[in-house]
């Protein structure tokens, strides 16, 4: 058929497609060939073909030649999209009161087809303009956000400012993530990007529009053509593509709001840019057909080969995006067998004449974009609504299509009878492994090789004695200690417990039990005692067993386990074997001269009826994978692609896959300037009316940063000018307070101003007067310089200094050895054992324990004085290059680090055992983050890293549990404080759990979003949806960029004493605690 009728075709075919997919809505049916017989029975009457579907007794009628002729002769009128997803919008029709239901249905089915008919707009177009509504209302909502929101634009203007050549990302304008994911898809195919750019109108649309398809397309192409301009030439690191998603809405009239099925608009978005292209095509053509470019790059062909009681068909059908199920397959390959053929087809190539009925699909002609739409959704009748299928489903980045074009239409079923037979092999060689590997007959079973090496074991081990209960002592358990008395067991416990051996019925009624068999053995407990018994026998051994049977029966039992490991190995072999002959079956040359590379992915993370969408998308010249995630363009990798695509790991997978021929560069090359052959880039690219409106913006931006800039130096300005006068009226009144008292000499003690680097050694090792820390650290000084004075025979200051020093070292170098409890960390105690444990170099160990034997503070005798004079005289002498001072400065930052890491970890904990945890997470989000950074440079350098993970994560779900709760209260202002910690606490900590991809912290994601997407399907207040409908695109936002975040909470200072009792407490405490959560 040619594209004329086709064309000329297109109303009646639309008609009919929108019947079909109202039928599909209504009813839940996604039997075809049902919907059909419905429309047929019905006359077209869709208040009577629901009645006929919903029936409770109907029976499907036995479909005849004429209703299957024209099931496979309906596509070839128009291009189709072959299954089209209905809208998820579904009916209930499993009520009492059918009568009722369907009269309600059919009023609205009535009025459906009336608005058709008077407007020429199909109910799936607006559908889409459900979105669409939504994204401008969104938009405009938008101006009324606080900052730490997530769509909010940064007021910095140079933080929105394009870097270099880097693509251009689309904002997020209100549940348009879908429009994003699409639009960067074909814009990155460099034809179709220039196809769009060079687009002219037709002559005539300076005239009124004589349709209602020109007074919507021309308008949406030109505002087309204006964002992919932008999106070439823009100085913005992304754009705002409001004013195209305006144009979308104003073609369609409706109230509603949903987030638009991606797919849908992809076939809406297509047939759009058909018409324009089509009107334009039309007018350009001399005598000749016209050239469509959308048709020849996105539209193939496939012969569906048919027969029905044995009669054979051959009909040849046009497709754009080609629909694959995903349920029940693992590859794309799977998928495309199990599309490519339709019922029992085995009498098409078969010499009798069968009754049994099917179709097989030989594409004829691919198209340059191939694209595949993932039905990953699916309507569960029982809850009455869609479900999302995450199974997982592989895809290679190179297709070769070979195999299912119809000129290797006899090679294929060749070799698909080949595998079919290989299979068949698999499958039985799989069940007689399977008896090797999982052998007995319980509901236990266990590799047969095993079992056999355990009886082997159990035959040549030695009995210790000739029972297993009479070397063991019953009136002293193992380890010595005597049995405790125990009251008697009770009546059920006796009846439960099995007669022990010399006591009960079976020694007679004169036998009495003793009283050490009164009492109760302890009972070995493995997993709570460290060490064996050294009495119990490590295995059981048979009581009696002679040389020759031993000899006998470990000659069979190792000629049986040698047998059963070479049979293992030869199935495993032949399986192996079989498996990478079904994978090279395709490989030869002749079916390699078809190859598509995988040019697009669009993901989608979410349940069926909301969720958050990306792309990944190739770059051919750097060779690299970027991801396109609304405003954020970043570098990314086949390894991240396959994590978020495949599916099965969590609630993101692919639903669209972009294939583009590689054996037609076109698509993807740059153009060249035809005088100088120089590629064209930029803003060369554009045509003369894009370019001007580009620069156009480009200087509202210029302006937008200059203005910028202009207010930031007067914000400085102003800042110089009140420091410059407060530091005069200081430095005025220092002069007046210095003037009255004597000077003082500057001494190693003074402590530096706030905003000043310290020079002097820190705090922890020596205070300016004496304090609690201080005071801690001159007992353990003095406590050395008086062993030291007791242990050395010489008395001389500086061979006391070098003793102390020594027994100081070694008693901290125990604590730095010893294997404690997490609530006795010596680190917190002394920064030498920090030290020691993170191999500081030995000068900066020395240093710092001469700085402490240096302190003023110590005690007013005269032998400590003479020390510490001492150690100030080797801290004067010694020399720049024997310590690098900046190393030692950035030794002991770490440890300052280390320590107000502790206080974080300390607080949050504290806060989150009191049940707080709004003000629990930030002190839990900062511990974590500055003890990952400590852990970056060593083991030692910081503290648990799962058990910070830990109460981080434990405490988002909490406050997800608190938010959820209170929502579903419906008390406005408990929903508004509930939605108030989502956006502000939760939402804006959930890309630090996505950043580092730990298992457990994706699964506490998964389990905050499947909470709130749980309330999809459940009845609420118009308010409580609309507020649902807003948060919910926050909350399942896949990127790990972080927009906003609270400032680190303040902390109070401690000395070490309080810091290490405290830090002691809540680490005990949490010890008690049992583990609950992830």
């Amino acid at each position: 058929m040619t594209v004329e009728q086709n064309v000329l075709q297109q109303h009646s075919q639309k008609h009919q497609q929108t019947l079909l997919n109202q039928l599909r809505e209504i009813t839940g049916t996604t039997d075809v060939q049902l919907l059909q017989q419905a429309l047929q029975v019905s006359n077209g009457d869709l208040a009577e073909a629901v009645a006929f579907l919903t029936e409770k007794n109907a029976k499907v009628p036995q479909q005849d030649e004429t209703t299957y002729y024209q099931t496979s002769q309906v596509a070839s009128d128009r291009y189709i999209s072959v299954g089209s997803q209905a809208d998820t919008n579904v009916i209930d029709l499993t009520g009492d009161d059918k009568d009722d239901l369907q009269r309600a249905i059919a009023l609205s089915l009535e009025e459906s087809s009336r608005a058709f008919r008077e407007t020429g707009i199909t109910d799936e177009e607006q559908a889409i303009s459900r979105v669409l509504e939504a994204s401008i209302a969104e938009n405009k909502a938008s101006l009324k956000r606080t900052h730490t929101e997530v769509w909010s634009d940064s007021p910095n203007p140079h933080d929105r400012k394009r870097i270099d050549n880097c693509p251009v990302g689309l904002k997020n304008v209100g549940n348009t993530c879908w429009f994003s994911a699409v639009i960067q898809s074909l814009f990155n195919l460099l034809e179709f990007q220039r196809l769009v750019l060079n687009y002219s109108p037709p002559a005539r649309v300076h005239d009124l529009p004589r349709n209602q398809k020109e007074h919507r397309n021309l308008p949406f192409m030109q505002e087309l053509r204006n964002l992919f301009s932008l999106m070439v030439g823009s100085k913005r690191k992304y754009v705002d593509p409001s004013r195209a998603v305006e144009i979308l809405k104003d073609a369609f009239k409706s109230s509603e709001s949903q987030q638009q099925d991606v797919s849908e608009f992809t076939h809406k978005l297509l047939d759009w840019l058909e018409d324009a292209f089509q009107m334009k095509a039309e007018e350009d053509r001399e005598g000749e057909k016209p050239k469509n470019p959308m048709v020849e790059l996105f539209y193939g062909r496939f012969l569906a080969v048919g027969v029905l009681e044995g009669k054979k068909f051959e009909n040849t059908e046009m497709f754009g995006q080609y629909p694959l199920q995903v349920n029940g397959f693992k590859d794309l390959h799977e998928c495309l067998e199990a599309a490519m053929i339709e019922g029992e087809i085995e009498s098409l190539h078969s010499a009798e004449n069968s009754a049994r009925s099917g179709q097989e699909h030989w594409f004829t002609e691919l198209p340059p974009v191939l694209t595949f739409e993932l039905s990953r959704f699916e309507f569960n009748q029982a809850l009455g609504r869609p479900e999302k299928i995450h199974n997982k489903l592989e895809f290679p980045s190179m297709l070769y299509m070979d195999r299912y074009m119809d000129r290797n239409r006899e090679i294929t079923r060749i070799k698909r009878e080949e595998i079919r037979r290989l299979k068949e092999h698999l499958t039985l060689l799989q069940q007689r492994l399977e008896r090797y590997l999982r052998y007995g007959s319980g509901p236990k079973r266990f590799p047969l090789a095993d079992v056999l090496q355990y009886a082997m074991e159990f035959a040549s081990s030695k009995p210790v004695c000739t029972s297993p209960v009479e070397d063991i002592d019953s009136s002293t358990p193992p380890g010595g200690t005597t049995g405790q008395q125990l009251p008697p067991p009770s009546t059920a416990e006796q009846d439960s417990l099995p007669p022990l051996e010399g006591s009960g019925p079976a020694l007679g009624p004169t036998t009495a039990p003793t009283a050490a068999q009164q009492q109760r053995v302890p009972i070995h407990k493995p997993f709570t005692q460290s060490r064996l018994p050294p009495d119990l026998p490590m295995h059981p051994a048979p009581r009696h067993i002679t040389e020759e049977e031993l000899r006998v029966l470990e000659g069979c039992l190792h000629r049986w386990r040698s047998e059963v490991e070479n049979d293992t190995r030869d199935l495993q072999g032949s399986i192996t074997r079989i498996h990478r002959t079904i994978e090279l079956m395709y490989s030869d040359k002749s079916m390699m001269q078809v190859p598509y590379r995988l040019h697009a992915v669009l993901v989608h993370e979410g349940q069926a009826n909301a969720g958050h969408y990306w792309a990944y998308i190739y770059d051919p010249h750097q060779r690299c994978w970027m991801k396109y995630n609304d405003i954020a363009v970043t570098k990314s990798s086949w390894e991240e692609l396959v994590r978020d695509s495949f599916g099965g790991y969590r609630n993101a997978s692919a639903y669209c896959l972009m294939y583009i021929n590689d054996k037609k560069p076109f698509l993807i090359e740059e153009e060249f300037d035809k005088e100088t052959g120089q590629i064209l880039s930029g803003m060369d690219k554009l045509p003369p009316d894009l370019k001007h409106y580009v620069k156009e913006d480009n200087e509202l931006f210029d302006k937008e940063i200059e203005e910028w800039d202009t207010l930031q130096a007067r914000k400085a300005q102003q800042e110089k000018l009140a420091l410059a006068t407060s530091a005069a009226a200081a430095s005025a009144a220092s002069s007046t307070s210095t003037s009255s008292s004597s000077p003082q000499p500057m001494s190693i003690e003074s402590s530096p101003p706030d905003n000043a680097v310290p020079q002097q050694d820190p705090e922890y090792m020596e205070q300016p007067s004496p304090t609690n820390d201080s005071k801690h650290l001159q007992e353990d000084t003095e406590r050395a310089i008086s062993r030291a004075a007791a242990e050395q025979e010489e008395r001389s200051p500086e061979a006391l200094l070098n003793a102390a020093i020594k027994l100081e070292y070694a008693r901290l170098l125990r604590f730095a050895q010893e294997d404690t409890s997490p609530e006795n960390d010596y680190r917190l105690q002394h920064i030498i054992v920090y030290f020691i444990q993170n191999q500081a170099p030995k000068k900066i160990l020395e240093r710092t324990l001469l700085t402490q034997f240096a302190d003023r503070n110590l005690a007013f005798d005269e032998r400590c004085k003479s020390i510490m004079n001492v150690a100030r005289a080797k801290l004067d002498l010694i020399k720049p290059e024997e310590v690098n001072m900046d190393e030692y400065e950035i030794w002991h930052q770490d440890y300052r680090n280390f320590r107000e890491t502790t206080i974080f970890m300390m607080i949050g904990l504290e806060l989150f055992q009191k049940t707080n945890y709004v003000e629990a997470l930030m002190y839990l989000i900062y511990s974590y983050q500055y003890n990952k950074e400590l852990l970056s440079k060593g083991l030692y350098r910081g503290h648990d890293e799962e058990l910070l993970g830990h109460y981080r994560r434990e405490c988002l779900l909490k406050l997800n549990e608190q938010a959820a709760a209170m929502f579903e209260s419906g008390e406005e202002p408990e929903v508004t404080t509930g939605l108030g910690i989502m956006n502000e606490l939760v939402v804006p900590c959930i890309p630090l759990l996505l950043v580092h991809d730990t298992e457990r912290d994706l699964l506490a994601v998964e389990d905050m979003r499947n909470r709130w997407c749980s309330y999809l399907g459940q009845e609420m207040e118009a308010n409580l949806q609309e507020k649902l409908t807003d948060f919910l695109p926050k909350l399942l936002d896949c990127s790990t960029e972080i927009k906003s975040f609270h400032d680190p909470p303040k902390l109070p200072s401690y000395s070490t004493l309080e810091l290490c009792e405290r830090f002691s407490r809540i680490m005990a405490a949490l010890g008690r605690l049992p583990t609950q959560g992830r």
